[in-house]
């Protein structure tokens, strides 16, 4: 649904915002996520992980079966 490009920016906006909240029990320096987004038809989602993201697992919930 995104670019690489848009992806990136996407997630370096919400790695800086949940850095910002301070909240204690998330780690300091880089924090692990994962953004699911879903698209106007059912077939247009994106599952955008944070920059440098150090698991390739995504949960079987958030992958779609295109073929419907």
């Amino acid at each position: 649904m995104f670019s690489i490009d848009m992806k990136h920016m996407i997630a370096e906006k919400v790695q800086k915002i949940l850095q910002e909240t301070h909240y204690p029990e998330l780690p300091k320096g880089k924090i692990q996520f994962l953004l699911h987004v879903d698209g106007a038809e059912s077939w247009s989602w994106a599952n955008i992980k944070n920059n440098g993201s150090q698991s390739d697992l995504v949960p079987s919930e958030l992958i779609r079966n295109t073929s419907v």
